[in-house]
């Protein structure tokens, strides 16, 4: 038998190449119903509407304004993928962290308010950004551990406790005439962060800051964590089995408490990578929590919860989205985008039926072919 068809099983057996595969197709099945959609509503500029969803930046027919768009685009994927890097750490550790969206909030009062109000410089407002909303992580890792209260109740429950917390607490650096804070960069520009060369490179777009590179990096150390460590090890052993880690002589309690401080700060951290570049003032009128926590499930994923997947897939959702304000207003709303995101997250189950399906026949296969082999022996 020749060398060939061997390679070719290994790499489709291979659970990487097999979780990439079902995430294509979700997409590709994913955009296909979006585009039903959008001929039913209005067959006349479905076309032109997926088009404009897919191109997002591209839209754009100057490569100048073209790429400072997109540098927008990675701007608001790095803020979504340390939220998709929360709801994964969570996810590996057998917790559902449903509260990142509440977590990312706070992270938005605590590194707004100390630049606004207290006039700290990015750093010092990064990082207390990261502190408070890893303690709102890790009160709901203290519920669950000692009394056992779930953490998607006691989570959604803090979301909201944290948005309208957040909403009053930055009504005392909001502008007089306007619902929104204040905008750091005349306010206080040393709560910016620094753009270290980065704003030149997309087309001087001041937005572009070392936030790109923090959350990289970030999704790198938690694929270290969690696969090169002693520490991921105790805690995913903790997420099957808490009662199994807790006789191998694991403290399962802190373990929970750990993962969710951690899931917490991550998101905390997309917070103030995010509105630390100036891009965006705070709506202290706002009344619905931010969709990006939300986004971070899909992402999360769509990435085959994988730490590296989710840099891939948090800037696909994040392309999508941002794709949805060039669709004609006057035919379709610019939601169609999330419409499109909702069913690629649905689909994003059919991925483990997908692997199942594969194994199942990859082995029948292996099955028949030992046959042949086994009746061309006797022969």
């Amino acid at each position: 038998m020749s060398k060939e068809p061997k390679k070719k099983e290994s790499i489709l057996r291979n659970s990487g190449v097999q979780t990439i595969i079902g995430s294509l197709l979700c997409i590709i099945i994913g955009l296909l119903i979006g585009y039903i959609v959008l001929l039913i509503i209005n067959p006349g500029g479905a076309g032109k509407a997926i088009l404009a969803i897919l191109k997002n930046f591209l839209y754009y027919p100057s490569a100048v304004a073209a790429t400072k768009y997109f540098g927008t685009t990675l701007v608001k994927a790095s803020a979504l993928l340390m939220c998709s890097l929360s709801v994964l750490f969570a996810w590996k550790v057998g917790l559902f962290n449903i509260g990142a969206a509440g977590q990312y909030v706070i992270g938005v009062g605590a590194c707004l308010y100390c630049g606004l109000k207290l006039s700290m410089p990015w750093y010092a407002c990064l990082i207390i950004a990261i502190i408070a909303a890893a303690l709102v992580g890790g009160l709901s890792g203290a519920l669950k551990a000692y009394f056992n209260v779930n953490e998607v109740i006691s989570c959604i429950m803090l979301n909201w406790i944290g948005l309208y917390a957040v909403n009053m607490l930055l009504t005392k650096v909001k502008e007089q005439s306007t619902p929104y804070t204040r905008p750091l960069g005349s306010t206080n520009k040393s709560a910016l962060l620094p753009n270290a060369g980065l704003d030149k490179l997309f087309a001087n777009n001041e937005f572009a800051t070392i936030g790109l590179i923090l959350a990289v990096v970030m999704a790198i150390l938690v694929w270290i964590v969690l696969e090169k460590t002693k520490l991921g090890y105790e805690l995913k052993a903790t997420g099957m089995n808490k009662n199994a880690a807790k006789y191998c002589g694991m403290r399962e309690k802190r373990n929970i408490i750990l993962t969710m401080i951690i899931a917490g700060g991550l998101a905390g951290m997309g917070a103030g990578i995010f509105y630390l570049t100036g891009i965006e003032q705070w709506m202290v009128q706002q009344t619905s929590v931010p969709a990006m926590g939300f986004n971070g499930i899909a992402a999360a994923f769509l990435g085959g919860s994988n730490p590296i997947g989710v840099i891939f897939s948090s800037y696909f959702i994040q392309h999508i989205t941002s794709g949805g304000s060039y669709v004609d207003k006057t035919m379709y709303c610019t939601q169609i985008s999330d419409l499109i995101s909702a069913f690629i997250i649905y689909l994003c189950g059919f991925v483990l039926f997908f692997k199942m399906w594969l194994n199942r026949y990859l082995n029948k296969r292996d099955e028949k072919r030992a046959a042949k082999e086994q009746k061309g022996g006797e022969a």
